[in-house]
C-alpha cells in the first residue's frame, strides 16, 4: 500500500512540514525543576525528528508557574527560559522537523504542591480529578494571563521554534473557560456562548499580536468533555470556526478532559481512531489544517483518513512512545518492523502519576525517557549468549543483543513465544499485546536471533553449548497457597482458561484469586449467557495490577456483565462448588458454584542460575524470574542487560 498522503508535506500558515506526521504534546515530567529545558527533554524530542516526524509539538509549556499542569512542566514564563528552548530547537531542526511549542495555563487542574500557590479557574469549582478547590480568577488577574500568553510566545519566537499552540484541550484553563460545565461566570467572561468565548479569544488575540502576521499559531481543543453539561461535538465545530476567524492557522482536534481521564488516555478496549467523527465534522467546519489524535494505532489506517478528507495531519501521541522511528520505518516501507503501542497506560500514565517515578516511559520501549543515557551500540566483543525463556525480557534481550553483533539463541520450553505475556493477549480488550510479540520476533529474526521451541533447558545443554553468557529469562510459575483445598484437580487455572486449553460452556463460575483474576473475570463476564460469574480476591479493588485508567474501563465492563466482585476477601478454604473466606473478621460462605477457577499470583522461578554458575562466567538473571513485578519491569531489565553486555 502506498502512503502518500502521509508522506506528502504540508502548510501551516506559513510553516512548511515535509509529512503528515505529528508528535504531540504530552505530558513527560522531563522538565527541570525551575521549568527549564533539560537534556533529557532535548534527546527525547530530537530522537522522534530523527525518526522522520514532521511536526514535534512541546509538552504543555507554562506561561506562569502558577499555570503548571505536572511538577515538573517546562515554562517559559521567563526569559531564562529561551537559552533551553533554544537548544531544543536546534535539536530538532538538524533532523529536518518542525518545532511548535503548546503554550499552556492549567487553572484547577494544577495543583499547589508544585504550583507553589492556589490554583485558579473561572469560578471555585474543583477538578474532579484533582478534588483542590481553586481560587476564581479577578477580572484583572484574568487579562493579566491573556498577557501572559502573548509574552510567552514571544520568547518561543525568539527561541528559534517555528510556531506556537495555544492549549485550549483537556480541562485546563481557556477549556475552563470555554465549558459551560466549569464556567459559572456571570460577567464578561462567562454567562454565555459568547462570554465564555471571550477568554480563549483574547489569548490567541495576545499571542498574534506578539508573534505578528506571519508566525504559525494552531489552536488545540477537546471534540466534547464528556461530561455533563460540558462542550460537545456540536458546539466545537462552532469553536474552531471562532478561532479560525481569529487568525489560528491550524486546529489540534483531542478529547475530554482529566476529570474524565479514562478518555484521554483510552485503552485498546476502546476502538482505534475513536476520536475521528468529531474530529470530520470539525474539519468541515473550517478551511485550515486539521491534525487528529487518539489510538489511530497503524499506518494504513492514518493514511486512509488523510485520504479521505477526514483529517490532514496525523498525531501519534503514545504511538510515538513506542516507536519514534515510524514515519521512517513508513517510508522505507517496513511497517512489521513499528514497535506497537499495547494502550496498557502502564509507562506512560502509570509512570506520570506514580509519585515515586514521576517520569514517563514506555513498557514496548522502555528506552523511552532515556535517549540521553541508554543507547544500541555495536559490541566490540562479540559473545554466545543463550537466552533461556521466550517471555517479554527474554525476547527483549534477544533482539538487542543480537543487534549488537553477539551471537544469540533464545529456548522457550512453550510452543509460542511470550509466556504469560501471550497468555494476558488472549484476555478481552488486550489483544495488542500479540502486536508486541510479533514485532520483538520480527525484530529478533532480522537479527539473527535462533529461536528453539518446546525446549526446556537444563545444566547439561548449558554446558554444552558452553556460552560466554547465559540470561535468565524464566519467568514465574503458578504460586500454590496453602489454601484448603487448591490442590483440587476439577479447578480451571487462568492459563487453562485464557489459552483454551480448557473450555468453561456454561453454569455459575467462582474466580478465586488475585491479580490475575481480572483477566479471567473478564473473559469469562464476556461469554457468560445468562450465567452468573463471582470474583473473590484479597485486594482493596479490582483489577490490581493494571493502570488506574485502564482499570476503569474493566470494571465498567464487570459490571456491564453482572460479574459480582467480592475484595479483601481472605481466603480460608475452597471446596468442589464453593470458598469460605473472611472480611473483617467475619467468616462467609459461597456455593452453589458449576466451575472454580484459581487465579492465583506468580512465584520467581529461577532453576538453573545456581546449577551453572561454576560453568558459566557471565550468568544474568532478568524479569520475573528476580522478583515478579510484571511485563514493564521485566522488559526493562532485559533491555538494561542486552545493552550492557
Amino acid at each position: 500500500m502506498s502512503f502518500k498522503n502521509l508522506l506528502s508535506p504540508i502548510k501551516i500558515g506559513t510553516m512548511d512540514v515535509k509529512n503528515r506526521f505529528v508528535v504531540p504534546p504530552m505530558g513527560t515530567n522531563f522538565g527541570n525543576k525551575d521549568g527549564s529545558v533539560s537534556e533529557t527533554t532535548v534527546a527525547y524530542l530530537a530522537e522522534r525528528a530523527k525518526g522522520g516526524f514532521g511536526l514535534i509539538i512541546v509538552e504543555v509549556t507554562a506561561v506562569e508557574s502558577r499555570g503548571k499542569s505536572i511538577p515538573y512542566s517546562l515554562g517559559l514564563w521567563s526569559d531564562e527560559h529561551i537559552k533551553g528552548f533554544k537548544r531544543l530547537a536546534d535539536a530538532v531542526h538538524a533532523h529536518g522537523a518542525k518545532l511548535v511549542v503548546q503554550l499552556v495555563h492549567a487553572g484547577r487542574q494544577g495543583a499547589k504542591a508544585y504550583c507553589g500557590e492556589d490554583i485558579v479557574a473561572p469560578t471555585p469549582i474543583p477538578d474532579p480529578l484533582i478534588k483542590e478547590v481553586p481560587k476564581e480568577l479577578a477580572t484583572e488577574e484574568i487579562y493579566k494571563i491573556i498577557n501572559k500568553f502573548g509574552m510567552a510566545a514571544k520568547r518561543a519566537k525568539s527561541a528559534g521554534a517555528d510556531g506556537v499552540e495555544i492549549h485550549g484541550a483537556n480541562g485546563m484553563l481557556i477549556s475552563q473557560f470555554m465549558s459551560p460545565y466549569a464556567n459559572k461566570r456571570v460577567d464578561e467572561f462567562g454567562g454565555d456562548f459568547k462570554g465564555r468565548m471571550k477568554f480563549p479569544v483574547a489569548v490567541v488575540k495576545s499571542v498574534r499580536d506578539a508573534v505578528g502576521p506571519d508566525y504559525p499559531v494552531l489552536f488545540r481543543l477537546s471534540s466534547e468533555e464528556k461530561t455533563p453539561g460540558g462542550t460537545s461535538p456540536n458546539d466545537t465545530p462552532v469553536i474552531a470556526k471562532l478561532m479560525e476567524d481569529n487568525s489560528v492557522d491550524a486546529i489540534h482536534v483531542s478529547i475530554t478532559t482529566f476529570g474524565r481521564i479514562e478518555w484521554l488516555f483510552v485503552p485498546s478496549a476502546v476502538p482505534p481512531a475513536f476520536n475521528i467523527p468529531a474530529t470530520t465534522g470539525i474539519k468541515k467546519a473550517v478551511n485550515i489544517p486539521v491534525i487528529a489524535v487518539g489510538r489511530i494505532n497503524d499506518p494504513y489506517l492514518a493514511e486512509r483518513i488523510i485520504a479521505t478528507g477526514q483529517a490532514d495531519m496525523i498525531a501519534l501521541g503514545r504511538e510515538s512512545l513506542a516507536d519514534p522511528e515510524i514515519p521512517n520505518k513508513v517510508a522505507a516501507d517496513l511497517t512489521e518492523e513499528i514497535a506497537p503501542c499495547i494502550y496498557c497506560n502502564q509507562g506512560c500514565v502509570g509512570y506520570l502519576f506514580n509519585p515515586n517515578i514521576l517520569k514517563l516511559s514506555c513498557l514496548v520501549r522502555p528506552f523511552t525517557g532515556k535517549e540521553d543515557k541508554i543507547k544500541i551500540k555495536e559490541t566490540e566483543n562479540k559473545k554466545k549468549i543463550m537466552i533461556v525463556g521466550g517471555g517479554p525480557s527474554g525476547l527483549e534481550a534477544a533482539w538487542i543483543c543480537a543487534k549488537r553483533g553477539h551471537d544469540v539463541t533464545c529456548y522457550e520450553k512453550d510452543s509460542h513465544p511470550g509466556g504469560k505475556f501471550r497468555i494476558a493477549g488472549m484476555a478481552p480488550t488486550r489483544q495488542e499485546i500479540l502486536a508486541a510479540i510479533k514485532y520483538y520476533m520480527t525484530m529478533g529474526k532480522k537479527y539473527g536471533v535462533k529461536y528453539v521451541f518446546n525446549t526446556e533447558v537444563t545444566p547439561e545443554m548449558v554446558k554444552q553449548e558452553e556460552p560466554d553468557a547465559v540470561i535468565l529469562a524464566t519467568g514465574g510459575i503458578v504460586r500454590t497457597p496453602s489454601v484448603k483445598g487448591s490442590d483440587n484437580p476439577k479447578f480451571f487455572t487462568v492459563e487453562d482458561v485464557l489459552s483454551g486449553k480448557s473450555c468453561i460452556t456454561g453454569g455459575n463460575t467462582l474466580v478465586v484469586g488475585s491479580t490475575y483474576a481480572a483477566d479471567v473475570a473478564d473473559y469469562l463476564g464476556e461469554r457468560s449467557w445468562g450465567s452468573k460469574v463471582t470474583v473473590v480476591h484479597p485486594q482493596k479493588e479490582l483489577p490490581a495490577g493494571y493502570s488506574f485508567v485502564t482499570g476503569i474501563w474493566l470494571n465498567q465492563r464487570l459490571k456491564d456483565y453482572g460479574v459480582q466482585v467480592i475484595s479483601r476477601a481472605s481466603i480460608k478454604e475452597v471446596f468442589e462448588n464453593g470458598v469460605i473466606y473472611e472480611i473483617d473478621g467475619k467468616e462467609e460462605k459461597l456455593e452453589g458454584f458449576d466451575n472454580v477457577v484459581l487465579a492465583y499470583n506468580y512465584s520467581s522461578y529461577n532453576p538453573l542460575e545456581e546449577k551453572i554458575k561454576g560453568f558459566v562466567e557471565e550468568v544474568y538473571v532478568v524479569g520475573d524470574a528476580v522478583h515478579v513485578r510484571g511485563a514493564i519491569k521485566a522488559i526493562e531489565e532485559g533491555m538494561k542487560i542486552a545493552v550492557s553486555i
